[in-house]
């Protein structure tokens, strides 16, 4: 990977962009006006770019970037708001001062609207196994600005971790986590414009009994599995399933016995 900066650069850019570079351990390249046409001709490399506004990520053998934008969180917490239904709120059960632990992060909407209904005294974890993406949202998370200043607090409340779900699960203790979420990559593929460029650097590891019984143990109250409706996960790891009519996706629960 090579990291450059936008077209319209400036020396504070530069700097940052030089010190990302330190960070993943890879060349600097001064952009000076070339294309990202070029830069990958040249190269043969992905390239990270760092801009005022955002950062975005071109691999190489893909035309579109990948960057962090909150997605669907923000219209999600909008209906909140106007105290109307949301089926992950429902499937979650999640209410002011809960803790949640997303281990699939991926642009972390869930997380947001997560962070959003546990309020400043509740705790929203994010784990992210690409170490791009964890790092482009957590910059997101951060940087990241809409017109309502609720739906930004939520974000940066959100912790963001680059680790295996698996590994971080086997180290949490026993019920110290209210809800585990997982919302691995579908069985069967829903196309959706804001996750194509996700879907290029997502983790595409099977769903294991191992990982499934760690998050049970990790959980409180409940486990929820975000699923395609017709996956067969939800019988085989004895989640109930929340059908709901015409939605491509279903969530299912896993209620932890008292």
């Amino acid at each position: 990977m090579i990291i450059t900066t936008a077209g319209r650069t400036n020396k504070e850019m530069e700097i940052l962009a030089n010190k990302i570079a330190e960070k993943f351990q890879c060349k600097f390249v001064e952009r000076k006006k070339a294309s990202i046409y070029y830069l990958k001709a040249y190269y043969m490399m992905d390239i990270l770019i760092i801009g005022k506004n955002r950062f975005e990520y071109y691999p190489l053998n893909t035309a579109q970037p990948f960057f962090f934008h909150p997605n669907s969180a923000v219209f999600r917490i909008k209906r909140l708001i106007n105290q109307e239904h949301d089926p992950f709120i429902q499937a979650t059960n999640l209410s002011k001062g809960m803790s949640f632990l997303d281990c699939t992060l991926g642009l972390a909407s869930d997380s947001i609207v997560a962070s959003y209904a546990v309020g400043s005294n509740g705790y929203v974890e994010g784990l992210e196994v690409n170490e791009i993406i964890a790092f482009l949202v957590k910059t997101g998370l951060k940087e990241w600005k809409t017109s309502h200043s609720t739906i930004d607090k939520a974000m940066r409340r959100v912790k963001v971790k680059h680790v295996n779900a698996l590994e971080e699960l086997i180290k949490k203790e026993e019920n110290s986590m209210d809800c585990v979420y997982l919302d691995p990559m579908f069985e069967e593929e829903i196309s959706s414009d804001g996750i194509h460029s996700l879907k290029k650097l997502a983790y595409y590891e099977e769903l294991t009994e191992e990982i499934i019984n760690h998050a049970k143990r990790v959980a409180k109250q409940r486990v929820v599995l975000k699923d395609h409706f017709r996956s067969s996960r939800f019988d085989r790891f004895q989640f109930e399933q929340l059908k709901r009519k015409s939605a491509k996706f279903h969530y299912g629960i896993w209620l932890k016995k008292e």
